[in-house]
């Protein structure tokens, strides 16, 4: 089984940027579709960024074009760049497969706030 331990949050002023990452143990890395998924206070979790073994990408509506997604299976690691942050991209931050996700990491705290 996929463990994940992300990091890279922080506090960052609206406009600007952050890199999480992710790393992952487990056999099936290579093989698993990863997705970026956030948690903002009181609302569920989101899925908004993914990509599959071979790179390529999707991303939900509320951070195309702002956020990349990126891995390095040679690492057994998936990142995700964000930029152009707005408050509401406040979240805890969590990798994991998908469609079908296995157990969640810690996540990482992303706030934006002037």
């Amino acid at each position: 089984q996929v463990q994940l331990v992300e990091s890279g949050g922080g506090l960052v002023q609206p406009g600007g940027s952050l890199r999480l990452s992710c790393a992952a143990s487990g056999s099936i890395f290579r093989l698993a579709r990863m997705g970026w998924y956030r948690q903002a206070p009181g609302k569920q979790r989101d899925l908004v960024a993914t990509i599959t073994p071979g790179g390529n990408s999707n991303y939900a509506d509320s951070v195309k074009g702002r956020f990349t997604i990126s891995r390095d299976n040679a690492k057994n690691a998936v990142y995700l760049q964000m930029n152009r942050l707005k408050p509401d991209d406040t979240a805890v931050y969590y990798c994991n497969t998908t469609p079908d996700y296995g157990s969640w990491g810690q996540g990482t705290q992303v706030t934006v706030s002037s």
